[in-house]
């Protein structure tokens, strides 16, 4: 039998306990060293290997060192079950990591926000049916914030993956706030009433299945160009769903761990919102994109062109180029090739800097990642704030698969629905190159008149072979 060390309020604890106890204020450590290092995209590799470590630890000790009520260790056949699944867990989440494409890298973020959130749901669903269970509270908000996280994250990743449409319909709202009220009504009901409540059994599997038709209302008639804001919001969901989990379990590793997950998620929702100038109600039910048009009775211009050779000879003899990249790059697979294209003009000495905006691509951090991918340096990675400054004294600025971000109706269209979002100011370029596939009208689905430009040329085809091109033609000169 283990030696007791000290009693406290008649618990009695062992050295296991305290070795348990002290390993997860370790991992907490750990936790919060690895966050720190990711808010940089030159420590973030590290800052993955820091965080990693302390769930390892967490991980270890609990399989080894926990005991129940009863003072009782993990069972050898539990311990197997619980390793074989981690095993394979790890070698599939390896696999599906090496294996996806950067342009699918938001799909793969909502699909493991779905994964978080169904595992802390099927825990708070055990704890329900558990009759010894005293958090009814934490058990019932972790039943609907991880069903609703599992199902809203899944339609996320469908919508990003152009497998599910969209409902923008005005009665959504109405609905979605319906469900609140009933879920809501639900929770009280099993507070007050408890063990007394009549079909408690079957109540309980009516909460579950309406939270999670309630994740696929919730996410539904969320727009396209909202997406960004809404993966980051699943994500805080997940923590905090993880966060509940723990509470249940008196876990603290997973308490710490949840709560981080869920404050840093919180965060960027509001920096995301922010950068759209907008206020998360009015992004979870004003239903931005698709559907925009200009503002009538303005007409749209003329489109101007430019040829490979052109756009060849004016990039070679300028003297600063900005490269304003956008979804489009990273569907064409084109950031490797455009890195070549910054080389190029580079020793040329031409200065080449990136400019990012928070909400273009389809996650938050999305372009900074494709680029880092491909090899460019940090340095040159630069945020709107910063770059807007610059972009009078900008000779080229090339708009690379970008629409929404770059679109001056934000300044000047106030019936659009981007009016007033912060967006990087190409416009006031002394010249423009515009690379699309052709002049459609965006994720946010709303005309933009920076293609219309006096100062526009437009350079159409698909952005890798376009990029391709052009540096050949730059080579030849």
């Amino acid at each position: 039998m283990e030696k007791i060390l000290y009693t406290l309020d008649g618990a009695s604890f062992t050295v296991g306990d305290t070795i348990l106890e002290y390993s997860y204020l370790l991992a907490a450590i750990l936790f919060v060293i690895g966050l720190k290092y990711q808010s940089h995209p030159e420590t973030a590799r590290k800052g993955n290997i820091w965080a990693g470590a302390g769930m390892l630890l967490a991980m270890l000790t609990t399989l080894f060192l926990h005991k129940n009520d009863q003072g009782q260790a993990i069972g050898l056949i539990n311990m197997l079950i619980i390793i074989g699944v981690i095993v394979a867990g790890s070698v599939i989440g390896a696999v599906i990591a090496r294996r996806v494409k950067m342009t699918a890298m938001p799909q793969l973020v909502s699909f493991y926000n779905a994964t978080g959130g169904a595992a802390s749901a099927l825990v708070a669903i055990m704890e329900f049916y558990n009759p010894e269970n005293k958090a009814v509270l934490v058990t019932l908000l972790g039943i609907i914030i991880g069903t609703l996280t599992f199902s809203g994250s899944m339609i996320a990743y469908g919508k990003l993956d152009g497998k599910v449409g969209d409902i923008f319909s005005p009665v959504m709202k109405y609905v979605n706030i319906g469900m609140m009220v009933i879920l809501a009504g639900l929770t009280v009901m099993f507070m007050v009433l408890g063990p007394d409540l009549p079909y408690r059994n079957e109540l309980g599997i009516l909460l579950i299945a309406l939270a999670l038709l309630y994740g696929v209302l919730f996410v539904m008639p969320i727009g396209g160009a909202d997406m960004p804001v809404v993966i980051s919001l699943l994500n805080s969901f997940s923590g905090i769903a993880a966060a509940l989990a723990g509470f249940i379990y008196h876990n603290q590793a997973m308490i710490l761990g949840g709560i981080l997950v869920g404050a840093a998620g919180t965060i960027l929702t509001v920096l995301m919102c922010r950068a759209m100038n907008r206020s998360l109600l009015n992004v979870l039910v004003g239903a931005f994109g698709g559907g925009g048009a200009g503002p009538e009775g303005k007409e749209a211009g003329t489109i101007k062109e430019i040829s490979l050779s052109d756009a060849a000879v004016l990039l070679s003899y300028t003297q600063k180029v900005v490269i304003i990249p956008g979804y489009g790059l990273a569907a064409a697979q084109a950031q490797h090739i455009c890195s070549d294209l910054d080389k190029l003009l580079t020793g040329k000495g031409v200065e080449v800097k990136y400019a990012i905006h928070p909400v273009a691509g389809r996650m938050p951090g999305h372009m900074n990642v494709l680029l880092a991918e491909a090899d460019v340096p940090y340095d040159k990675l630069i945020e709107m704030d910063d770059i807007n400054p610059e972009m009078p004294n900008t000779d080229v600025a090339i708009v690379i698969g970008a629409n929404d971000v770059v679109n001056p109706a934000a300044y000047d269209d106030p019936s659009s629905p981007i009016y007033g979002m912060p967006i990087i100011n190409a416009h006031h370029a002394k010249n423009i190159i515009v690379m699309k596939r052709g002049m459609g009208k965006g994720y946010a689905a709303i005309e933009n008149y920076l293609f219309y430009d006096d100062k526009t040329r437009m350079l159409f085809g698909n952005a890798k072979e376009t990029l391709q091109k052009l540096v050949s033609e730059i080579k030849t000169l």
